[in-house]
């Protein structure tokens, strides 16, 4: 099982894109009951994803319409979200270095 940090992250994604927040909530569920050792195996059960830089894996949600930057460490079992937006929003971040950023 894979430690998913923070939920409280896709929270606020989810009131953030609440059309999107049932995909997220069956990504989440989904993600932490895998047993993946590697991106080659995740690949097998997300044939679209997407690894990049500094470990990341680029999801796509509801039929690409939305994206999930995730940096997973496969050795210890541990991903965290790192960004979620509109394929539109993810053609203008740089992948590579986004970050979540909280509402203030």
């Amino acid at each position: 099982m894979f430690n998913i940090i923070a939920r409280k992250t896709l929270l606020e994604y989810c009131k953030k894109y609440p059309t999107a927040a049932n995909a997220l909530f069956e990504w989440y569920h989904e993600f932490e009951r895998s047993n993946f050792k590697n991106f080659n195996e995740l690949k097998k059960q997300y044939g679209n994803a997407s690894i990049v830089a500094d470990d990341r894996v680029v999801f796509n949600i509801m039929g690409n319409h939305y994206r999930l930057v995730v940096r997973i460490v496969f050795d210890f079992k541990a991903a965290q979200i790192k960004w979620f937006g509109t394929h539109k929003e993810y053609d203008e971040i740089s992948v590579v270095e986004v970050k979540f950023k909280k509402k203030k």
